[in-house]
């Protein structure tokens, strides 16, 4: 008995597993522009004013752009990718 059916189904299986480019850029898409948002805030930290909050509210605290640019990163991840992903692997299309 040979074991080359179950040797290529098995191969089969991984492949179609594995991730296209497309999706991986889409999950990359995330955590990169969460990354560029704490490059930003380490880069310039007169922007962060978490580091020297004299004299500030708590809304002028919140509302920082590198701040905001990690917030989006991480629901990009979060709440848009998964529903692009499954766009992608939609077999209909």
């Amino acid at each position: 008995m040979s074991a080359n059916p179950a040797h290529d189904l098995h191969s089969t299986e991984l492949d179609s597993a594995a991730p296209s480019l497309r999706a991986r850029v889409v999950l990359a898409l995330g955590p990169t522009t969460a990354i560029v948002g704490v490059l930003w805030g380490v880069l310039q930290p007169w922007r962060l004013t978490l580091l020297h909050p004299h004299g500030q509210g708590f809304w002028w605290l919140l509302s920082q752009p590198p701040l905001y640019v990690v917030l989006v990163g991480v629901l990009f991840r979060l709440v848009v990718a998964p529903g692009l992903l499954d766009d992608l692997e939609d077999p209909e299309e």
